[in-house]
């Protein structure tokens, strides 16, 4: 119960919070040019990738400027996240464990 109502009112916790469980990350501030090849090869370092998804917008199809990366290990999405910050194509990527869907 507690766990439930921690998820409800804190979506917003910090990471060592966050479920370490997780092999998938949330990349953010993305350039909208960016293709999944690129993206994957940026974090291909890390670890085996078993997926990678930029989200797009419905009507236009254009990036929405941020994605899913997915390993096959936590441990190389815990490597990943240290990408945080840093320059990809011009822009300063956001990177973290990704939330599960509600």
């Amino acid at each position: 119960m507690i766990s439930f109502l921690k998820k409800l009112f804190c979506r917003n916790s910090s990471q060592s919070e966050q479920n370490v469980d997780s092999s998938t990350i949330y990349v953010g501030n993305l350039s909208y040019g960016i293709t999944k090849n690129q993206l994957e090869s940026e974090f291909e370092s890390f670890g085996a990738i078993t997926s990678s998804r930029i989200i797009r917008d419905r009507q236009t199809g254009r990036s929405k400027g941020f994605g899913f990366v997915s390993f096959e290990t936590t441990a190389s999405a815990a490597k990943a996240l240290s990408l945080d910050g840093s320059d990809m194509r011009g822009r300063q990527l956001r990177v973290s464990l990704a939330n599960e869907k509600d």
